[in-house]
């Protein structure tokens, strides 16, 4: 239980961290620029500087969060990113972009 309230804590941070680049996370999703990957991560769906920016930065973040639940519960950090994925992807508002575990980019 204890794992689950980590994994759901992990996944709303994923999902809500924002940055300070001219794009943030939300506007980033809404322009279908930057989308969520099975494995936890934020993908990019269409290239611009500021969306790769963006991406590497809360990905850095996502697994520095990973890595701390995995360590504070024995699994591992991919562990921890794939069931935060699938829940941030089930989670995911209706017109933004996920991957599906195929590798396609699909709108919800």
């Amino acid at each position: 239980m204890k794992t689950m309230k980590h994994l759901l804590a992990a996944a709303v941070l994923a999902s809500c961290t924002t940055m300070a680049f001219a794009l943030d996370l939300d506007g980033a999703k809404g322009q279908g620029l930057v989308g969520e990957q099975p494995n936890g991560y934020l993908g990019v769906v269409k290239a611009t500087p500021e969306a790769v920016a963006l991406a590497a930065d809360i990905n850095g973040k996502r697994r520095a969060a990973y890595e701390k639940i995995a360590k504070e519960n024995g699994i591992t950090i991919d562990q921890v990113a794939t069931l935060t994925g699938q829940k941030v992807i089930d989670k995911a508002a209706s017109g933004t972009w996920v991957q599906t575990p195929q590798g396609q980019w699909i709108q919800k």
